[in-house]
């Protein structure tokens, strides 16, 4: 949900009114651009805390002042800030693991340093473990998605103000059959985000109470409107799927350039404004922003962007996912062998989609103690550690694997098994440095 948003402004008074069948024709063209995988990318979700004392929220001038004096760094990586103030830097779509590693790492340094010199640092937690949620941006993006989301009760507000991720982006793979193709890879990604979901598990509190789910991140996904949030329905092609899901679900907001408040309706599909033409004819400008407005744990923009992965404590925690998941898509043997570990684990999911099925809940809530994803996760990992050399990832990578996968897979435990109470001072220290 980044602030500078693509159409973020409006729509262009001069566009043309939008046809069903273009619109139809956009989606399909745009949401799985297919080819040989190529190219990696991530975005990192990042809390922003006092270094010294966790335990008391940064005021709005406080981190207005660092804002500014981030924004004024040279990065590689889009920067942009969340609604409750946390930073996201989105990388390039990077050549290799490698390249991607390295030009995030230094933007991650630079940032590092600029946030020290006032005292704050980045925290990598799924959910801050403290503090309530408190909007800071008051654009009219925000002010529409707060009073959609709403509707669903506290769990909007909370995950956009207080919530952090690892979003992994990979390529959509190849249009033929196979390992790599794109219709592979887009129901891998669906089986494997529940194991990503368990492993990387690591959001136990919320506003200083311990929830009972290992990823309290995914529990305010799961408690989000289930129209906006969960993957397509159908067991067709994901083109068609997906152009449905997007025409079918409702339209969040109706933006307008002329500074007055952004419209809200309820239970207006995006079909349904096409067909209609009110308030006003929709135009591809706004099915651009509409698809930004939907939320599911794998959301295809050209390339798949894997939704569901909490932010990871540590300086190098990030590393972490980013390669794993890479090694699990890219290289043909690790994909083969994941596909074949996780597909039985769709038996225990039913027909409900993620992320509201049995084996999704359950890793939110029980992360690697579950036996089912412990064993699942061991593979994966194990392929992950195999695949990662002959992707050419460095020694340092393939090192943190290592020791999370001695840890935590091995073990059947998650980050979420070693954060300690809110009411330590040792929460929040050294989760970001």
């Amino acid at each position: 949900m980044p602030l500078d948003t693509p159409g973020a402004r409006g729509p262009a008074v001069e566009a043309e009114p939008l046809g069903e069948n273009e619109a139809e024709d956009r989606l399909r063209g745009i949401c799985f651009k297919t080819g040989p995988p190529r190219t990696v990318g991530v975005e990192l979700e990042w809390l922003i805390h006092d270094r010294e004392r966790p335990e008391v929220a940064v005021s709005h001038e406080r981190l207005t002042a660092a804002a500014e004096a981030v924004r004024a760094t040279p990065l590689d990586s889009a920067l942009t800030f969340e609604p409750g103030g946390q930073l996201e830097l989105s990388s390039r779509p990077a050549g290799s693991l490698t390249a991607c590693v390295d030009a995030v790492a230094a933007d991650l340094a630079a940032v590092r340093a600029v946030l020290d010199r006032s005292g704050l640092e980045p925290v990598g937690l799924g959910v801050d473990p403290r503090h309530p949620p408190r909007r800071l941006l008051q654009e009219p993006r925000y002010t529409a998605m707060e009073a959609a989301l709403d509707r669903s009760g506290s769990a909007g507000r909370a995950m956009m103000c207080t919530s952090a991720s690892v979003q992994v982006c990979v390529d959509a793979g190849e249009e033929e059959p196979g390992p790599l193709g794109y219709g592979r890879r887009w129901q891998l990604a669906h089986l494997l985000g529940a194991v990503l979901v368990a492993a990387f598990a690591n959001s136990p509190y919320r506003q200083g109470v311990r929830t009972g789910w290992r990823s309290t991140r995914q529990a305010l996904w799961d408690a989000l409107d289930p129209a906006r949030t969960l993957a397509p329905a159908g067991r067709g092609s994901p083109r068609d799927a997906w152009t449905a899901h997007v025409l079918d679900t409702s339209v969040m907001c109706v933006r307008s350039d002329d500074g007055t408040p952004w419209g809200v309706p309820e239970g207006l599909t995006f079909r349904d404004w096409i067909r209609g033409g009110s308030p006003r004819p929709p135009v591809l400008a706004d099915l651009d922003y509409h698809v930004t407005t939907l939320f599911p744990p794998v959301r295809p923009r050209g390339h798949l962007e894997l939704r569901m992965i909490d932010a990871q404590s540590g300086p190098d925690g990030w590393l972490v996912p980013l390669a794993v998941t890479t090694a699990l898509f890219d290289d043909p043997e690790a994909a083969e062998t994941v596909y074949r570990t996780v597909k039985p684990l769709a038996e225990t999911a039913g027909p409900s989609p993620a992320p509201r099925n049995p084996l999704w809940r359950t890793a939110a809530r029980d992360g690697l103690a579950d036996p089912e994803l412990a064993a699942a996760a061991a593979v994966c990992f194990a392929a992950a550690a195999r695949a990662l050399p002959r992707l050419g990832a460095s020694g340092p990578v393939r090192d943190a694997v290592a020791a999370f996968t001695d840890r935590y897979v091995a073990r059947g435990r998650c980050p979420a098994d070693d954060l300690p109470d809110p009411a330590s001072a040792r929460h929040g220290r050294g989760t970001g440095r």
